[in-house]
């Protein structure tokens, strides 16, 4: 796992094209960016076949809020945190000083048991 620094770039909540609600902020690495996010944070009626058992949602903001180390979505483009990723794929991400780290598939497997 490979752990390197990164500034937020841009923090997006949409639908997406996939019509279910979505979270990505976008990792600057100085001269290479990447995304973290995508998971499906909400699925509207109309995905009977599938339910949330947990407040992912709110979970993931909050969490990327607070490693981040601020208390408004807005105010996260432009902060430093650190990230784990593995071949092109970011794991964690976690405070610039503080070990505190947010693995979003960790946490919302706990939340689905």
């Amino acid at each position: 796992m490979e752990l390197k620094n990164a500034v937020i770039s841009e923090a997006i909540i949409d639908t997406g094209d996939r019509g279910l609600l979505t979270a990505w902020i976008f990792l600057d690495y100085g001269g290479s960016s990447q995304g973290f996010g995508g998971y499906a944070l909400y699925l509207p009626k109309d995905y009977i076949h599938c339910t949330n058992k947990g407040d992912f949602a709110g979970h993931f903001i909050f969490r990327c809020m607070q490693v981040a180390g601020v208390g408004k979505w807005s105010d996260i483009v432009g902060k430093t945190v650190r990230v784990k990723c593995d071949q092109g794929h970011v794991h964690e991400i976690g405070h610039i000083v503080k070990d505190d780290w947010f693995n979003p598939a960790a946490d919302f497997k706990k939340m689905s048991e």
